[in-house]
């Protein structure tokens, strides 16, 4: 798979798919001003719930974390999403 390398707003209320195809790294950052919520599925499947999501705070975020590790619940875990909350958010995130 050809690298990816994108920044994209996320709605608030609503999940913003942060890969394209399947991940097996990924690295990302908070570039909002509010907290946004990042969770795994397995394919394309947006969650259907925020349980099990982690908190990343402005400026924060993850480089080259193995999903498998950020996510051991969810088996076969290849793609991540993210919430906002309350007001609309922008996440940086790049895989291979």
């Amino acid at each position: 798979m050809a690298a990816y390398h994108n920044t994209q707003g996320v709605p608030a209320g609503g999940w913003a798919l942060i890969t394209s195809g399947a991940a097996a790294n990924l690295t990302f950052q908070n570039q909002g001003r509010n907290y946004l919520l990042v969770q795994g599925s397995v394919g394309a499947v947006e969650p259907t719930s925020t349980a099990g999501a982690i908190r990343y705070n402005p400026g924060q975020g993850e480089r080259n974390v193995v999903l498998a590790e950020l996510f051991p619940g969810i088996s076969g875990v290849d793609q991540a999403w993210a919430w906002a909350e309350d007001a609309p958010g922008l996440i940086t995130s790049s895989h291979a």
